[in-house]
């Protein structure tokens, strides 16, 4: 049927034909338009499909190819709708279910998800090696959280989280050879090595935090400084299921409902609160009613679109009305952490599934080579140059010096009022201000 599609308009007519033929095998299929740049050609209707047989996307992803190229060599734009559809609490509407990509946007979140998934690669190898120390936490599975999440941002928001944020300090500004530098200690990473794999900072970035939970009361204080200083700002406050529980968590939404803070107070639900499933750990899972009073709003966090979707209301909304819960349901394919095979309180075919079937990156990169936003040439060109990328960054990590000594106690205050540093007793030492980290 599909080989013989000749012409653009015959489209509508096969996806009411696979609609019926796919009916009975209980697909979910949504709606999809492409929007072509020719202004000759007309807009295009073809479908998505939300939960889908690998030979039945196959099969369709071929008609969606064949619709763009008869209306041109590519496109650049698309309006897509949303896979899964967001749930809600304590709103009467919620965010755009259809949204819009483009083709320097797809290069763009292709080209950071990549990256990320990367990095953390490398920072397992490096923990392996023994040449990362302390604790590790991999980002791997979810990218398309904070890529989507930065992709909503303005210049002036904020963002405080957890110490699974490798890739958010490169979304951040951080150059790969920052993140991994600072991961094994050495002076060219981005807080000179002094902070390591939980403590990593840049404009606008107020870090990892090892004590869980710890960073939802302070992204609400961020949240106040926005509100204080009128600057329009907000902030992300980003933890994970297995801190939902602490009381630091509902001591914060209450503030921020009783002020009105600008905050987003986000969990990024990977099912698994270090060696515990959050079915075992929380009696409500539905974390993004977990504010009371506070709205909430669940989100697919494996797909980057949607994320970016919800966070963009989400902005507008605590600009507006005070805060605000977010949940992104999401996968972390390693451990806790890296002392954590993650195989002991899960099945590695739970794992593989996850993989092949709801990748970010893989679903991602897919979809948009269904619609002709990117070539496949395209993706192996951002896959060579992120490898070579990374694959430097790690080399100079190994390469590079550790501070000097008499380095290690500059920069303590960022803005100093005493000449000798507080609390040294028995030791008589003066403040000295490099300014070299990157939050510098």
């Amino acid at each position: 049927m599909l080989r013989t599609l000749s012409r653009v308009s015959e489209l509508p007519i096969i996806v009411k034909q696979l609609q019926k033929r796919y009916h009975n095998n209980n697909n979910i299929i949504s709606g999809c338009r492409i929007f072509s740049n020719n202004n000759n050609s007309s807009n295009t209707d073809i479908i998505r499909n939300g939960r889908y047989s690998s030979s039945f996307f196959g099969l369709f992803q071929n008609a969606a190819q064949a619709g763009v190229s008869k209306t041109n060599n590519y496109a650049t734009e698309a309006t897509i709708q949303v896979n899964r559809p967001f749930k809600l609490h304590r709103l009467d509407e919620g965010p755009a279910t259809e949204v819009k990509l483009t083709k320097d946007q797809a290069l763009k979140y292709y080209t950071q998800m990549q990256t990320i998934r990367r990095l953390e690669t490398a920072a397992g190898n490096l923990y392996k090696e023994k040449i990362i120390r302390g604790f590790c936490h991999l980002y791997s599975g979810q990218e398309a959280c904070a890529v989507g999440m930065k992709a909503a941002m303005r210049d002036v928001d904020n963002i405080i989280s957890a110490y699974r944020v490798h890739g958010w300090t490169y979304l951040m500004g951080v150059s790969p050879s920052g993140v991994l530098a600072e991961l094994t200690g050495v002076q060219g990473g981005c807080a000179r090595g002094k902070g390591g794999s939980m403590h990593m900072y840049a404009p606008n970035f107020y870090g990892g935090n090892g004590i869980v939970g710890a960073q939802v009361p302070l992204g609400a204080g961020v949240g106040l400084a926005c509100k204080y200083k009128g600057n329009g700002g907000m902030c992300l406050a980003l933890y994970g299921d297995g801190a939902a529980n602490q009381g630091q968590v509902f001591e914060a939404y209450n503030m921020a409902y009783l002020w009105k803070l600008p905050v987003i107070f986000v969990c990024e639900n990977n099912n698994y609160g270090m060696g515990t499933s959050s079915e075992r750990a929380s009696c409500n899972t539905d974390y993004y009613t977990r504010g009371d009073a506070l709205p909430g709003i669940w989100v697919d966090g494996m797909d980057v679109l949607a994320v970016r979707s919800a966070t963009e209301f989400a902005i507008n909304y605590v600009n507006t009305h005070g805060p605000l819960v977010m949940e992104t349901n999401t996968y972390r394919y390693s451990g806790h952490s890296m002392s954590d095979p993650g195989t002991s309180y899960r099945t590695r075919e739970e794992i593989q599934e996850v993989r092949q079937k709801r990748d970010p990156i893989t679903s991602f990169k897919e979809l948009c080579i269904e619609l002709g936003l990117i070539t496949t040439d395209e993706v192996k060109a951002i896959d060579l140059k992120v490898r070579k990328e990374v694959d430097e960054a790690t080399a100079f990590a190994k390469s590079d010096a550790e501070l000097g000594v008499s380095h290690l106690w500059t920069d303590v205050y960022s803005n100093n009022l005493e000449p000798k540093l507080r609390g040294t007793i028995a030791y008589d030492i003066d403040h000295i201000q490099e300014r070299k980290g990157v939050n510098h």
